[in-house]
């Protein structure tokens, strides 16, 4: 089952074609066949084969041979064979490439960053956050999963998640928990953003679900974990860890007894995977 529900993509193609392929058109016979080959050039953990799929069967073309999202890649792997009218394969091979280059990029180091966390603390999780590019949320937090990473909210309506505007708006960590708890369904996990030590108390012990230790340095994290150690608190919370996690720091986060350890440079700081593709 695709994860697409309405022609996105297939628009974007034909927003890069404008009214024709005027070079293809002029060089290539309209009933010209031709086969296709997409070429790994690093190794790597492939994901957006399902894009590729889309695309290849919207515009006819029909597929010999394939890996699969997931797959380890490695150079001069053929990930994906086929074949159909070549002025077809040379209007959409940038569009695929871009997909599965950008996808498998995010999949690749949320794959080495899972990894590496779970080296030294198996039981944390790691998770990206809503820093994606619009239009592509779907696709890059499913690359997420693909890479072994936890997707968090997709949308707005999955959770509660009280951020700091939220809760200068409405004037106190009390007075947030308090609304989410009257207003929002009880099938909805309650999550608050702290960034000290005596809201992440108050948070824990006014009911939230999820308590986000934002912006502070494993020493306060640290301080934090041992106070609601203290007062009973810790089992009744699952705390995440956030803001200013690079993959140069990651492991003294996950040294701590942390639930979540949440970052967006494993979705908006990715290095794209190189893969190429020839005509036969």
């Amino acid at each position: 089952m695709t994860i697409f529900s309405d022609n996105r993509i297939i628009e974007n193609i034909f927003d890069d074609i404008g009214f024709e392929d005027i070079t293809t058109n002029s060089l290539v016979p309209e009933n010209k066949w031709a086969q296709a080959e997409i070429l790994c050039k690093e190794e790597g953990i492939l994901a957006g084969m399902d894009v590729a799929h889309y695309i290849i069967d919207e515009f006819d073309l029909n597929i010999s041979s394939t890996f699969f999202d997931g797959d380890q890649i490695h150079k001069g792997d053929v990930i994906l064979e086929f074949e159909g009218k070549a002025r077809d394969i040379l209007m959409v091979e940038r569009t695929i490439l871009n997909y599965l280059m950008h996808l498998s990029g995010i999949a690749t180091i949320v794959r080495n960053t899972v990894d590496k966390v779970q080296e030294v603390n198996p039981n944390v999780r790691v998770a990206c956050t809503r820093k994606t590019i619009p239009g592509l949320q779907k696709l890059e937090k499913k690359a997420v999963e693909i890479g072994g990473g936890d997707t968090h909210r997709f949308k707005l309506d999955d959770c509660v998640l009280i951020k700091d505007n939220h809760i200068q708006v409405v004037g106190g960590v009390i007075e947030a928990i308090e609304l989410a708890k009257e207003n929002v369904s009880f099938t909805k996990k309650i999550e608050i953003e702290v960034e000290n030590e005596d809201d992440a108390v108050r948070a824990s012990m006014f009911g939230a679900d999820i308590v986000m230790l934002d912006n502070m340095s494993p020493e306060e994290i640290s301080s934090v974990l041992t106070t609601l150690q203290e007062r009973r608190l810790r089992e009744e919370v699952i705390i995440e860890v956030s803001g200013g996690i690079t993959p140069d720091n990651i492991l003294d986060y996950a040294k701590l007894n942390v639930d979540v350890i949440s970052s967006g440079f494993i979705t908006n700081s990715v290095k794209t995977i190189d893969l190429s593709l020839n005509i036969l």
